[in-house]
């Protein structure tokens, strides 16, 4: 890399970055809000309000068990014939996933096989989401020079903040077009985000044809690799560092909790405590800019104090915040449900800034996509699918506050997880480390 111009590569590999995060998270996200705001009543109105917003979410939860699977499968190939490739193959199964779902009848016309249909394509999307993200932060942690890592590594973390923030807004426009006809948006307009996002699939497929593979990948033997048709990078990443696989996996526990909640779980318990649609939706669109600006912020500041700092200091705020977000919530003011979501969105971002610096510099080059990819998607499982399903579970039990207990739980295994790890700002990730990075 050095007889490289890093300003040049690096700035188109960043817009690349982000734009495919951007949509793929988009696909992603349009589901959540859909999950908390139509589905129950499209896909699942025999079981009444509760048991179909469970019912729900739990369709949501099955992409997060479908992330370590797809995490291990594009794993392998972006670990065997490139990272390029292999973004290209998860945004093409994302896009198309989406639109099925865009287009998939409700209950009301065609019975069981509507929600099972649905399981299926959630769980395609999940596979997508799986092998994004690790090759999208590759992408610009193997370009980027070792000191700017941080700063390059938060344009794919963009992505979700972007996404958020269009997915609540397409939703919005929708609404605020039809106005109070709830009808027409349970019959079709929910399904416009989902129809609209093969044209983002679109350019999302132009922008990543257009970036060459990664100087790591090619310095570490490219596609030459393919030769050698016994090596599997998910068994050499589980042999050789199967400690950083758990403990970067519990190191984003809260991390996915916190986002999740306060994204997709939040959409859902605003609406019931009597918020009108267009109000949450709004609230969650000033928080997407909030917390991308959060992320930029935190992202650069792991260039100086170091990645497992910063996601420490998230951890610890973590413990405290959830203890006292639901008592907020329950206030059932616009303005503390407001507070309550950007504030879980902040802490969520503090360490969503280094997570995308700080797990590629955990691993090997030669499995770098792989054990990245598991970690990062097992804390999906742990902390994306769990929370959300249990939560109103909990709620109806106890009340809001347990739900503020199990978030805090989340934030204390992050905490001790992230304190088990080394620190790895200024990993220099190439070849010449023998395959393993090393800092500097």
């Amino acid at each position: 890399m050095s007889s490289q111009t890093p300003a040049v590569p690096m700035r188109k590999v960043a817009v690349a970055s982000c734009v495919g995060t951007t949509i793929e998270y988009y696909d992603f996200f349009i589901y959540g809000t859909a999950a908390a705001l139509v589905f129950p009543k499209v896909f699942f109105p025999a079981l009444g309000a509760t048991a179909g917003t469970v019912a729900s979410f739990a369709t949501f939860a099955v992409a997060f068990i479908a992330r370590p699977v797809g995490a291990i499968l594009f794993g392998h190939y972006g670990d065997r014939i490139g990272r390029k490739r292999t973004l290209i193959s998860t945004l093409l199964l994302m896009g198309i996933a989406t639109v099925l779902i865009g287009l998939l009848p409700g209950a009301a016309t065609i019975g069981v096989a509507a929600p099972i249909i649905l399981v299926v394509l959630r769980f395609a999307q999940g596979l997508a989401v799986g092998g994004e993200w690790a090759g999208a932060t590759l992408l610009t942690a193997e370009y980027a020079p070792p000191a700017k890592r941080g700063l390059y590594a938060v344009f794919p973390q963009l992505g979700p903040a972007i996404a958020f923030a269009l997915s609540s807004g397409t939703f919005l426009v929708t609404n605020l077009v039809m106005g109070d006809a709830d009808a027409a948006f349970l019959d079709y307009g929910w399904r416009v985000p989902f129809l609209v996002s093969i044209l983002l699939v679109a350019v999302g497929f132009y922008v990543r044809m257009s970036i060459a593979e990664t100087p790591a990948f090619v310095a570490a033997g490219g596609t030459a690799d393919l030769d050698r048709p016994k090596r599997l990078p998910f068994l050499e990443a589980i042999r050789k560092q199967p400690r950083e696989i758990l403990l970067s996996a519990g190191s984003l526990t809260m991390l996915f909790a916190f986002f999740y909640m306060g994204t997709t779980y939040l959409t859902s318990y605003g609406t019931k405590t009597g918020l009108t649609r267009p109000v949450v939706l709004g609230i969650g669109i000033a928080a997407a800019v909030v917390f991308g600006i959060v992320i930029v912020v935190a992202g650069v500041l792991s260039d100086r104090l170091g990645r497992r700092r910063v996601i420490v200091y998230s951890s610890a705020l973590g413990v405290a915040w959830s203890l006292v977000l639901f008592p907020l919530l329950d206030t059932g003011s616009p303005v503390a449900f407001g507070i309550g979501v950007v504030g879980t969105l902040m802490i969520f971002a503090v360490a969503y800034g280094p997570a995308g610096s700080f797990l590629p510099e955990l691993f090997q080059t030669r499995f770098r996509y792989t054990g990245a990819g598991l970690g990062y998607n097992l804390a999906g499982v742990l902390g994306g699918a769990i929370p959300p399903l249990v939560a109103p579970n909990l709620t109806a039990s106890f009340g809001s506050i347990a739900v503020g207990v199990m978030l805090a739980v989340t934030g204390l295994i992050s905490l001790v997880s992230t304190l088990a790890l080394k620190e790895t700002r200024g990993t220099v990730m190439t070849a010449e480390q023998a395959g393993e990075p090393t800092a500097v």
